[in-house]
């Protein structure tokens, strides 16, 4: 009797969870990660707060720093900024471009830094998220060195995800998760307009 699509599906099935059983039995160790979400595509950042959402859902404590945006209030800042699990802090001067002024920013970075440094000595956070840092690194807004060994020293139990379109090899080097955005198409090169809900 020959076999039936389902008899091969089954199987099939069968084989698959012996390998995904297997690979859970190996991933024992418990401790938080370091995300890093790259890339010239949009979503990095509902990346970031879709996870936070998800650990907020466990009733998790988590921080925000956010380092470029400011210049208007986001929609995850109206949200998130009101939820009692969530410290959420914007560097507050918008995009660099916008204020043309390096002194102004560097100066910007070095306050929001020094919360989210605040923030990653605290056991109390399981999970933080700093969105659009990275380009702190490329400006030479922050050192990355201190960055790192801030991120090591945290403590045991937390995760941290960092957004940004690029990323500095020593934050790539102690990285737990690194996940590429790619831009494929992006309705503002074909004239729409940027909108609340959607960009903000």
């Amino acid at each position: 009797m020959s076999d039936t699509i389902d008899d091969k599906h089954q199987r099939k099935m069968a084989r698959l969870k012996e390998v995904v059983d297997a690979r859970i039995e190996q991933a024992q160790e418990e401790r938080g990660v370091l995300i890093a979400l790259k890339g010239n595509g949009k979503g990095k950042s509902s990346s970031a707060f879709g996870t936070m959402a998800r650990a907020l859902g466990h009733k998790q404590k988590c921080g925000v720093v956010q380092f470029i945006k400011g210049r208007i209030e986001t929609g995850e800042q109206l949200f998130f900024g009101q939820h009692p699990g969530v410290d959420f802090h914007v560097m507050g001067t918008g995009f660099t471009w916008e204020t043309q002024n390096r002194a102004q920013d560097i100066e910007a970075a070095e306050k929001a830094w020094a919360i989210a440094e605040t923030m990653l000595q605290d056991e109390s956070y399981q999970l933080l998220v700093f969105d659009e840092i990275t380009y702190l690194f490329k400006y030479k807004y922050l050192d990355v060195k201190r960055v790192v060994e801030a991120l090591q020293k945290r403590p045991r139990h937390m995760s941290v995800i960092i957004t940004g379109r690029t990323l500095a090899r020593e934050i790539a080097e102690i990285a737990d998760t690194i996940s590429i955005v790619q831009d494929e198409k992006h309705a503002f090169r074909a004239g729409v307009k940027a909108q609340p809900g959607i960009e903000w």
